[in-house]
C-alpha cells in the first residue's frame, strides 16, 4: 500500500509539475486527475490531502528560484550582486514585483478559507477552464502585433499593477494563475515572454506565502506516516517544473496562447461530456 501512495504521489507531482507554469490550470488538473482517478483523500484524508497538494506545489515554486536565481539575487540585493544584464532603461525593481502581488495578496487572504471551501471542485474547475480560455484567445487577439516591453526590465509600475489586477482571477481554480497574467502582461504590451518571466517571478512570493500559511493550518497532518508520500511529491513536482518551465519559456513567443485556449476548450468539452 505504501508503495501504491508513493507511486500516486510522483503522479501528481507530475502533474503539478508540467502545468503549474503552462497556461492550462495546475489546479484544474490536479483536481480532475485527483478527484477522478487518484482519490488522495482515501489515503491522507481530505486535509491531509490538500496538505500534500501544497507541498507539492513548493516543489514547483523551488524549480522557479532555480530557473530565475540570477533575476532573484539582482531583486533581493538590490542589483549590487546580479550578474543579470540591464537592458532597457533600467532593472526590474523588487517594488514592481509588490505591486504586482498586492491585488491577488489581499483578496487571497480575505477569501482563501471561503475558496478551500466552496471552489476546489470538478464544476468549478471547468467553469475556470473555459472563461480562462477565452481571456487568453482575447489577449492574443487584441494584444499589441509588436509589443513595446521586449524586456522585463522595461516593465511599468502601470503594467505591474495591471498584471497584479489580471492574477486576482486565478483565485478562481481553473482559471490558471499564468494563463491570466501572461493574458494581462501581453493586453498591457508585453512580448510574451516577457509576460511570461514576469509571471514565474511573481509566483514565487505569492505562492510560497499561500502555502507556507496553509502548512501552517494544516502542520499536524504533516505526520511521520505521511512524510515519504509528501517528499515523493515534492521531487517530482521539482523535476518536472524544472523541465516545463524551460520549455516553455522557449515555446511563448513562437505559439503565443491560443494554442494553449483550444487544449483547455477541449479538455473541458471532454470532461464535462465524460464524466457529467
Amino acid at each position: 500500500m505504501e508503495l501504491l501512495m508513493i507511486i500516486k504521489a510522483i503522479i501528481l507531482g507530475l502533474v503539478e509539475g508540467l502545468t503549474e507554469f503552462a497556461p492550462v490550470s495546475s489546479t484544474g488538473h490536479m483536481i480532475i486527475v485527483d478527484d477522478m482517478w487518484l482519490r488522495s483523500e482515501e489515503f491522507l484524508t481530505k486535509h491531509g490531502a490538500n496538505t500534500f497538494k501544497v507541498v507539492i506545489q513548493l516543489g514547483s515554486i523551488l524549480a522557479v528560484v532555480v530557473t530565475f536565481k540570477d533575476r532573484f539575487i539582482n531583486l533581493l540585493s538590490f542589483g549590487r550582486f546580479s550578474k543579470t544584464e540591464i537592458q532597457g532603461n533600467g532593472r526590474l525593481k523588487l517594488s514592481q514585483v509588490i505591486v504586482g502581488l498586492i491585488p491577488a495578496g489581499v483578496l487571497g487572504v480575505l477569501f482563501n478559507d471561503y475558496i478551500d471551501d466552496h471552489l476546489f471542485s470538478t464544476a468549478t474547475v471547468l467553469i475556470g477552464l473555459v472563461i480562462g480560455a477565452l481571456l487568453m484567445i482575447a489577449a492574443d487577439y487584441f494584444g499589441p502585433i509588436r509589443p513595446k516591453t521586449q524586456s522585463i526590465d522595461e516593465i511599468t509600475y502601470k503594467q505591474a499593477l495591471i498584471v497584479g489586477l489580471f492574477q486576482c482571477l486565478s483565485l478562481w481554480p481553473g482559471f490558471s494563475r499564468s494563463g491570466s497574467t501572461i493574458s494581462g502582461g501581453v493586453l498591457t504590451g508585453m512580448s510574451h515572454r516577457v509576460a511570461a518571466d514576469f509571471t514565474f517571478i511573481m509566483a514565487v512570493p505569492i505562492m510560497a506565502g499561500a502555502s507556507f500559511l496553509s502548512l501552517l493550518k494544516n502542520w499536524e497532518y504533516m505526520t511521520m506516516d505521511a512524510l515519504p508520500v509528501f517528499v515523493a511529491g515534492f521531487i517530482s513536482a521539482f523535476i518536472f517544473a524544472l523541465v516545463s518551465i524551460r520549455f516553455f519559456l522557449k515555446l511563448i513567443n513562437k505559439v503565443r496562447l491560443v494554442p494553449f485556449a483550444i487544449y483547455r476548450i477541449v479538455l473541458a468539452g471532454v470532461i464535462y461530456f465524460v464524466f457529467f
